[in-house]
């Protein structure tokens, strides 16, 4: 028998403006059909005045907890992948615990800019494995909005607000790849591409920065890496295109969607698709896919499922669960 990490519950939260495209008109050099043709992007969510990163995880985190039928204080730990948390200090999951009631656990921040969902999801599943926690919930909340620069047509039009939660608990299992849980994990980074995709300021530059992407050349990238990634993660439990059900991968760009899903082998039809109306949520896309394609339906227990992201770094990794 071998301890599994079972997903129990899902969920989301998208704050209440909605931004159509056509609503850049008026200030950028861009058209609906533009942003439509080279992103497929539709809308996005924007963060309402003084509502913050951890205010949406909280939401999310209380939307995972009832459809798992749980309390705050039923999770053993929280991990929670963001770039733009509230505060320099203390963390925005510790914000999140608070929030729920849980006087019991212990609460962590991961970074990795867009890839940090799957980053999230590796350290939650190594702490149940190991034993260091029975229940914890991942979460990936984002509020881009905050770092955009509003002249850059390129960038400023593709990043929308969001978070996205869901709770794993340690389960045994039998060690076959029919189990129920996460299967196997892939994680890569490689700091020579720091270019592609940065914010140009920090803490200790004491500049708040904004989102800088080289978009051609990430996109190379990103499609190269995240087939690899899926792959070397199937490959780790001995399974392979055929096998999934659906991939949910990061919803940055419908290109580079569809140019990884034909590396991969896999037809649009097995790929959960929310680009159009969440743009590009950063850490919080994954779990939002997830949460749509729950919610719509398309996601079952039993269903085989690979999630896979690149971000800023660069960092990329892959997840294969069994739902």
């Amino acid at each position: 028998m071998v301890r599994r990490a079972v997903v129990k519950g899902v969920g989301h939260y998208l704050p209440e403006r909605v931004v159509l495209n056509a609503e850049f008109e008026a200030t950028l050099d861009t058209s609906d059909e533009w942003i439509k043709t080279r992103s497929g992007i539709e809308r996005r969510h924007f963060a309402a005045e003084g509502e913050t990163t951890s205010d949406l995880a909280i939401k999310a985190a209380k939307a995972a907890l009832a459809m798992a039928d749980m309390d705050g204080n039923d999770i053993d730990a929280i991990v929670l992948a963001t770039s733009t948390a509230d505060l320099t200090f203390p963390s925005a999951a510790t914000m999140v615990q608070n929030a729920i009631g849980n006087t019991r656990g212990y609460a962590f921040d991961v970074q990795a800019v867009c890839a940090g969902f799957v980053y999230a999801l590796s350290n939650a599943n190594a702490l149940i494995v190991s034993g260091q926690a029975d229940r914890v919930l991942v979460i990936g909340a984002e509020t881009f909005s905050r770092i955009m620069d509003w002249t850059d047509r390129a960038t400023c039009v593709l990043f929308g607000d969001g978070a996205g939660a869901l709770i794993l608990e340690a389960e045994e299992g039998t060690g076959e790849t029919s189990d129920r849980g996460i299967l196997s994990v892939d994680l890569n980074s490689d700091g020579r591409y720091k270019d592609l995709l940065y914010v140009d300021g920090g803490v200790s530059t004491q500049n708040s920065g904004m989102l800088r992407m080289k978009g051609s050349e990430l996109f190379r990238h990103a499609v190269e890496k995240l087939a690899k990634t899926a792959d070397t993660a199937l490959e780790k439990v001995g399974l392979g295109a055929d096998d999934i059900d659906w991939v949910v991968p990061h919803q940055a760009n419908i290109r580079i969607i569809q140019s990884t899903a034909k590396k991969l082998g896999i037809g649009m039809d097995r790929v959960i698709v929310t680009v159009q109306d969440h743009g590009n949520t950063s850490a919080a896309s994954i779990p939002l896919a997830l949460s749509v394609g729950v919610q719509n339906g398309q996601i079952k227990q039993g269903d085989l499922l690979v999630t896979e992201a690149i971000g800023g770094g660069l960092t990329w990794g892959a997840v294969v669960i069994r739902w």
